[in-house]
């Protein structure tokens, strides 16, 4: 068995324009200080990285990597979450997406959509350079605003949409494959992929392609009302990226699963910070263990209650607490003997 690799954290909901906030090294310096020994980053802000020169220079990566350890973490995985959003994006969303993508591109949905597959593209390589193995990604959606089947949905919309949506995806898999690396979907609300039988359906538009793999965040099944601890069972295979977050599902007679189109503080699910939610964190990570989860786990925060600082200096200890040190030998072995196979015959009365 492994011990999964902890704590680290995403930067992406702390970068801020105040130090240590506003600097790579600063936050970077202020996380190790709280306990973390791994950061996620988020490749879309320039403070963190430029994603392109990652791509095309070894030595800047190296040279990014000596800058990080020397605050006391290491890199975990880069996270394209803006760009694989653009990968796939219904017109619907169009304006309330464009946001994610740089002027030039804006108002023209082709130009965006190559834009987004030209970073996912150089995230691979630039993963390659960092000595990475796993990437933390979005699918985007073509079909989301369907998720509900009223009016019914047209016959054969749902194998379309996924056929499409593996179409775009394929050759930035066989970008990540070449260079060595697991793309990891976040299963989450608003993609295409947002539960397992969604994941399934794409897995099998890809051709089960060996680099489909899944960014597992309970946090978005407690929101959805899914068994987050059975879906480890069925999925464990393809887990590679682990957010440690935690929500609340406290529905009422006025509002549920839906929301009500409240915003975060009112609706009956939210997000909390770790330990102030409803996830069983203690079965997630016996579970991970148990199946030999290879990676990191990875705090990221986001809370419609308490002050980020907060949530990230109780992250730490916390993820600290639920890693589990394997054992390397069970606890019977005292009483066991070597294996004797006519001995064995013996107990069994043959």
């Amino acid at each position: 068995m492994k011990t999964i690799k902890g704590p680290a954290i995403f930067l992406a909901q702390f970068m801020g324009d105040k130090p240590p906030f506003d600097t790579l090294e600063g936050i970077c310096k202020w996380m190790a200080q709280l306990g973390y020994k791994g950061v996620q980053i988020p490749s879309w802000d320039a403070r963190c990285i430029d994603l392109r020169r990652a791509a095309e220079s070894k030595a800047y990566c190296d040279e990014l990597k000596g800058r990080i350890e020397a605050c006391g973490v290491q890199i975990t995985e880069l996270s394209t979450h803006l760009q694989g959003q653009l990968v796939a994006v219904n017109p619907a969303y169009d304006l309330l997406f464009d946001g994610f993508a740089p002027e030039a591109v804006r108002g023209n949905s082709q130009k965006r959509t190559e834009w987004a597959i030209e970073q996912l593209r150089f995230a691979a390589q630039a993963s390659r350079n960092l000595g990475l193995t796993a990437h933390a990604t979005f699918s985007g959606a073509l079909q989301w605003h369907t998720f509900y089947p009223w009016p019914p949905r047209p016959a054969g919309l749902v194998a379309d949409g996924f056929a499409e949506l593996a179409r775009r995806w394929l050759p930035i898999l066989d970008a990540f494959d070449d260079a060595g690396v697991d793309v990891c979907y976040e299963i989450h609300p608003g993609e295409d992929l947002h539960d397992g039988v969604t994941f399934e359906r794409f897995l099998a538009a890809t051709g089960h392609h060996r680099r489909c793999r899944i960014l597992y965040d309970p946090s978005h099944f407690v929101l959805q009302q899914l068994d987050y601890l059975q879906y480890i069972d069925f999925y464990h295979e393809f887990i590679r990226i682990f957010h440690v977050k935690d929500a609340e599902f406290r529905p009422s007679g006025k509002s549920g699963v839906y929301g009500g189109y409240q915003d975060w503080v009112d609706r009956p699910g939210r997000f909390r910070s770790l330990g102030d939610g409803q996830v069983d964190f203690t079965g997630i990570f016996s579970k991970l263990a148990q199946y030999d989860y290879p990676g990191w786990a990875v705090v990221e925060w986001e809370c419609a209650l308490k002050h980020p600082e907060d949530g990230a200096r109780e992250g730490a200890p916390f993820v600290a607490r639920h890693i589990i040190h394997v054992t390397e030998h069970t606890f019977d072995d005292f009483a066991g003997r070597d294996a004797d196979h006519a001995f064995n015959r013996k107990v069994l009365g043959i």
